[in-house]
């Protein structure tokens, strides 16, 4: 398969596991290959928030997504394998979703500290000026957070928190996910239509900016 549809998604221990799980579905439901990694903290996530089993883990990623293991659409790596292929340069990708991303994995990404697969995936992003999308979910913030963030975003690295939008009039939890989902979509140069856009025939011609003042 062509670097160029190529992807490397990591789920980190911050809540909303289900953002990064919905992402890799639409990934490979367009026919991209996506490479997985999740920390430890992101296991215990996924299992508290949507009922994984954690011990048996390839078995867990095969109920989910059984086809896509079997064609090498999605390629799971354990984190603590430091030496696989999304750990080099060499290894062409796209680039890089943390979805959702911790605090403490983003520090790590914005002090160069790489001592595990996701922050060293992360650090060859960012030394191969490649696309490195983070989506951190935390609240509140305090002056760290935001100066790790500030840091990352001067070096290219696209900030899109996972904050829900309602002027579309979510109906399901699923909705608000497929909002969030998108918006990364659009942020990666990736057609879909998980939400309906401001300035639909719906909506009306004028975007919400339209309105604000200076």
């Amino acid at each position: 398969m062509s670097w160029k549809n190529r992807w490397i998604v990591g789920i980190t221990g911050a809540s909303g596991s289900i953002y990064g799980i919905r992402l890799i579905e639409e990934l490979l439901r367009i026919g991209f290959q996506v490479h997985l990694v999740v920390t430890e903290a992101g296991w215990r996530v996924l299992k508290e928030e949507l009922g994984w089993e954690t011990i048996r883990r390839p078995a867990a990623l095969e109920r989910r997504f059984g086809d896509a293991i079997q064609n090498r659409s999605l390629i799971f790596y354990p984190n603590a394998d430091i030496g696989a292929s999304i750990a080099s340069g060499s290894f062409r990708v796209q680039g890089m979703v943390i979805m959702p991303c911790s605090m403490g994995t983003l520090a790590s990404i914005s002090h160069g500290i790489s001592d595990d697969l996701m922050t060293r995936a992360a650090d060859v992003m960012l030394k191969e000026n490649r696309k490195l999308l983070l989506v951190p979910r935390e609240t509140p913030l305090h002056a760290i957070h935001l100066e790790n963030m500030l840091k990352l975003s001067r070096l290219g690295v696209r900030m899109i928190p996972a904050m829900p939008a309602f002027y579309y009039k979510p109906q399901s939890m699923d909705e608000m996910v497929n909002f969030l989902v998108g918006k990364v979509l659009d942020n990666m140069d990736i057609d879909h239509d998980l939400y309906r856009r401001w300035g639909d025939e719906q909506n009306g011609p004028e975007s919400p900016d339209h309105h604000r003042k200076n």
